[in-house]
């Protein structure tokens, strides 16, 4: 009786070790593709997508001005049951040759894969609007 009481007892253990080191890896993807973004390393940003992703999505020509001048997270990561997590955060840029700020709202969907153990950006880049565009919703 103690073997099997011990046997859950360290089962449950394990599942929450997972979960906490899911977290830690999801704070770790998303901070390092915030980074990324707010300091103009678009190639890493992209990085951050499904390698089967990245073969179909290429870096698009509008990040050749692009500056990102904020990125606030309005809603933090929360993981889903799903293995799936979403967060949302507000993206202010500019182009260089325009000096316009303009925002733009990204809800973003992160994948685990446990084959790789790394969280994977699904929803894709943000949907970046040039200059003179009306304000920008993902």
């Amino acid at each position: 009786m103690f073997a099997l009481l011990l046997t859950s007892l360290s089962g449950a253990g394990c599942a929450v070790v997972e979960k906490d080191r899911r977290a830690v890896a999801l704070q770790a993807a998303t901070s390092g593709y915030q980074s990324a973004l707010r300091w103009g390393y678009y190639e890493t940003a992209l990085g951050f997508l499904h390698p089967d992703q990245r073969k179909t999505e290429a870096l698009p020509e509008i990040f050749d001005e692009l500056r990102v001048t904020g990125y606030d997270v309005t809603q933090p990561p929360v993981i889903q049951a799903d293995e799936s997590a979403n967060q949302v955060v507000v993206i202010d840029y500019l182009f260089e040759d325009a000096q316009v700020v303009k925002q733009l709202t990204d809800r973003q969907v992160w994948r685990w894969d446990a084959v790789t153990n790394t969280w994977w950006l699904q929803s894709g880049l943000p949907r970046f609007e040039p200059a003179g565009t009306r304000r920008a919703t993902r």
